[in-house]
């Protein structure tokens, strides 16, 4: 299982949009619902919007409700890996 770094629910939203998850609506409260197409069913996930950092748990378990499998996630991750800019101290 790759290592699911933490990250903003902006990061998140932006990384299941690029990965062919879609956003459906928004929830009563402060989720925004995506959902992806697999064989012909439809998944879908709540994710807490306005969160500047998400558990990585709380990542993975939004992949495991849209259907990525293990691989999926570990190349989602790294196409993602070099659109973070580092933060270096000098």
């Amino acid at each position: 299982m790759p290592k699911i770094p933490s990250m903003s629910s902006r990061e998140l939203a932006g990384i299941l949009e690029k990965s062919g998850a879609f956003f459906v609506r928004q929830g009563k409260t402060d989720h925004a619902i995506f959902a992806r197409i697999v064989d012909g069913k439809r998944y879908s996930a709540p994710v807490q919007m306005g969160k500047k950092t998400l558990d990585p748990n709380y990542s993975k378990r939004i992949f495991r409700q849209l259907k990525f499998t293990e691989q999926d996630i570990e190349e989602i991750l790294n196409l993602a890996a070099p659109c973070k800019t580092l933060k270096i101290k000098t």
